[in-house]
C-alpha cells in the first residue's frame, strides 16, 4: 500500500496564522478548524508552529499576568522546530517524523507550502497492526475538585497535556491543555491583573473539563477507537473496563504501532 500512496494522497489544507497575530487570534482559529498546532508563517514563509498548550503555558504564567491577551503575539509563543516534507515523497516518510513531530508541513517542488499532515490524517489511511490491549498506556488522571492553578503545574511537571476527570474510579470527564487554555484566556480577559493572583484559586478542574468524557470498552477492537478518534478530532479515548477507567489509548501510542 505504501508504494501507491504519496503525502499528497494523505496531507489536508495547511491552516496558517501570521507571527504578528494575537495568541487569543490563533486560539480561536484552532478551536474552529479543530487544529493544534497551527502552522506560523511570515512574509508568506513558514518560520514554525505555535500550539495549543504553548498558549495555555503562557496564559496562565505569572511572567505575563500583567498583560492583556492582546498583548501577547503569536510570535512569543512560536516553536521554530518544525519539520517538512515534499508532496511527491512516500507516505512512510511520515510515521517516525509524526512520532517526534505534532504536525508535518507539506512543500511542492518549488517549496511553497502546500499543506500539512498530522496523526489525524494519517490514521485515516494507516491503521495499527496490534490489540487494544497493547495500545493502552497508563491514564494520567485527576478529581474534578482540584484547582486548575494544580491542574497546570502537573502538566508542566509531568508532561502532560490530557487529564481524565475521575471520582471514585468512575469518569467524571476529560480535561485537556486546550480546556486550560480557552479558561486561562476568559478569565485573564474577565479579571484585573491586580486581582488575578486571588480569584485564580477559585477556579477548579470541573468549572473547565468537558464532560460527559468520550470512553470505549477495552473489549473492542483498536478500529473502533481509531474511527473516534479521527472522527471526532480528539488525541486520545480513555479506555474502561467493566465500566472503570483502566488506561488511555492516544494518537501517539497509534503512531508507535505503525
Amino acid at each position: 500500500m505504501s508504494q501507491e500512496i504519496f503525502v499528497k494522497d494523505v496531507m489536508s489544507k495547511s491552516i496558517t496564522i501570521a507571527k504578528s497575530a494575537l495568541i487569543t487570534e490563533a486560539l480561536d482559529k484552532m478551536l474552529a478548524d479543530g487544529l493544534d498546532p497551527l502552522i506560523v508563517t511570515n512574509n508568506g514563509s513558514v518560520i514554525g508552529t505555535i500550539s495549543r498548550a504553548a498558549i495555555a503555558e503562557t496564559l496562565g504564567s505569572k511572567k505575563t499576568s500583567t498583560l492583556a491577551p492582546t498583548q501577547i503575539h503569536v510570535s512569543n509563543k512560536t516553536d521554530e522546530h518544525f519539520t517538512s516534507v515534499y508532496a511527491d515523497e512516500d507516505v512512510d516518510i511520515l510515521v517516525p517524523l509524526l512520532q517526534e513531530y505534532k504536525l508535518v508541513v507539506v512543500l511542492d517542488s518549488e517549496h511553497k507550502l502546500v499543506g500539512k499532515v498530522d496523526a489525524t490524517d494519517l490514521l485515516k489511511v494507516m491503521v495499527p497492526d496490534a490489540t487494544t490491549e497493547n495500545l493502552v498506556q497508563k491514564a494520567s488522571v485527576i478529581g474534578p475538585d482540584e484547582r486548575v492553578i494544580h491542574l497546570r503545574r502537573r502538566m508542566l511537571d509531568e508532561g502532560v497535556t490530557k487529564f481524565v476527570v475521575t471520582d471514585n474510579g468512575s469518569i467524571f470527564g476529560i480535561v485537556t491543555e486546550t480546556d486550560v487554555a480557552r479558561a486561562m484566556r476568559d478569565f485573564r480577559r474577565r479579571v484585573d491583573g491586580k486581582h488575578q493572583d486571588n480569584q485564580i484559586k477559585n477556579l477548579f478542574v470541573r468549572d473547565i473539563m468537558t464532560a460527559p468524557a468520550l470512553s470505549l470498552e477495552d473489549s473492542l477492537p483498536v478500529s473502533e477507537f481509531v474511527e473516534l478518534i479521527t472522527k471526532k478530532g480528539i488525541s486520545s479515548v480513555p479506555v474502561t473496563k467493566d465500566g472503570k477507567l483502566s488506561g488511555i489509548i492516544s494518537k501517539d501510542s497509534m503512531l508507535i504501532a505503525l
